[in-house]
């Protein structure tokens, strides 16, 4: 994949390649346009770019699989997690790369200008209810004890008398109001700016939400996932240039990214170094499995999540050490998935629970209630 301009980002629907944002491309023969000089990153802002990326990085994957545990065991509705089967893990890719595809035909056939202005606006919604989400917990902890705390009820309903039915039914209070304002200052500030920082904050809340609320039910479904848009990330990359038209022309805060020039410009810097949202999503959402595995297992111990964790720094930074070596773009996927499937596969199997691990299989908080009401009609009988 070529280098693309500050402005690029990734579809939302997609893992996405690690890529310098430079005004050079992998020859060092293009400039970003006519009248800007090229940029040469200096070895001190490469170094301080691509090591923030894979820190922010290992953030929502960490945080984003602790509060995984608990979201499992959530009984509100609005709380409860979406679990992925072998079945919607084997269709992803398929549907990844058709959308993927009508993108890349949306912006070869209308205004790109147009479209980003309803992405813009699409995002900035999504935006404002995932750092809410996000900021919720801490929120919990700061507000003060002697400030009384009001409860709302948003319920939309449609029919009357017995066939009414329930459309939205979302209960907050003012603490989720609070998290709500300043969300929407980082959204206004994101819509007129379009500054880095802004990008990046709801980027971390987008990728933080989808390894807590994103949950494989089984160890063989994450590795059908995983394996599946392995294949399409490579595909895409390698194969054809529609990712990396779509990567020019979709702007929306789907990839972290940091400025390589932040040493000489500050806050105004504008040559980035990027990671796609696709890159932390899909991956944490299998270590985020290992760890409620290492839970089940009532050992007291994180093995399988550690393992996974470390596979994750591991292949990404194998990613950027290729990426400067060859000079040339990379598909983290390429490097990050045989990564975070071997470790844990190689632990498991000197610990001797491969079987262990791959019969584990997860049940939703319905499926788990239904299940103990049934032992328990059983022990009374």
């Amino acid at each position: 994949m070529a280098d693309v301009d500050q402005a690029s980002a990734l579809p939302t629907e997609i893992p996405s390649t690690l890529d310098g944002l430079n005004a050079t491309d992998s020859n060092g023969t293009d400039a970003v346009n006519a009248t800007v000089a090229k940029f040469v990153a200096t070895p001190e802002g490469t170094a301080l770019a691509y090591g923030s990326l894979v820190f922010m990085a290992l953030l929502p994957i960490f945080f984003g699989a602790l509060r995984s545990v608990n979201c499992s065991k959530a009984k509100n509705a609005s709380d409860m997690p979406e679990t992925i089967t072998s079945r919607d893990a084997a269709r992803f890719p398929i549907i990844a790369s058709c959308t993927l595809f009508g993108l890349y035909l949306f912006f070869k056939i209308f205004s790109q200008e147009y479209i980003n202005m309803l992405l813009s606006m699409y995002f900035f919604v999504l935006g404002i209810l995932a750092l809410s989400h996000t900021m919720s917990p801490f929120m919990n902890r700061v507000f003060p004890a002697n400030l009384p705390i009001k409860q709302y009820q948003l319920l939309f309903t449609q029919g009357s008398g017995e066939t009414k039915e329930e459309i939205v039914n979302y209960e907050f209070d003012t603490k989720d109001l609070i998290c709500l304002a300043i969300s929407s200052v980082v959204g206004v500030w994101y819509i007129l700016k379009k500054h880095w920082i802004a990008n990046n904050l709801f980027g971390l809340a987008f990728a933080l939400n989808g390894v807590e609320l994103l949950h494989l039910n089984t160890v063989s479904t994450g590795c059908i996932l995983l394996g599946g848009l392995f294949v399409y990330d490579v595909f895409w990359v390698f194969g054809t240039n529609v990712m990396v038209t779509v990567a020019k022309s979709f702007e929306a805060p789907i990839k972290l990214v940091f400025p390589q020039d932040l040493l000489e410009r500050g806050l105004d810097a504008s040559n980035f170094a990027m990671l796609g949202l696709g890159d932390i999503v899909i991956p944490g959402i299998f270590i985020a499995l290992l760890l409620r595995f290492d839970v089940s297992l009532k050992k007291n111990s994180r093995t399988y999540f550690y393992a996974s964790f470390l596979a994750y720094i591991f292949g990404l930074g194998l990613t950027i050490f290729v990426m400067h070596t060859f000079k040339h773009a990379q598909p983290a996927l390429l490097y990050l998935v045989p990564a975070c499937i071997g470790f844990p596969v190689v632990v498991a199997l000197l610990k001797g629970e491969l079987t262990e691990m791959f019969s584990y299989e997860e049940v939703s908080p319905e499926e788990a209630a239904a299940k103990e009401e049934a032992e328990s009609e059983k022990k009374e009988q």
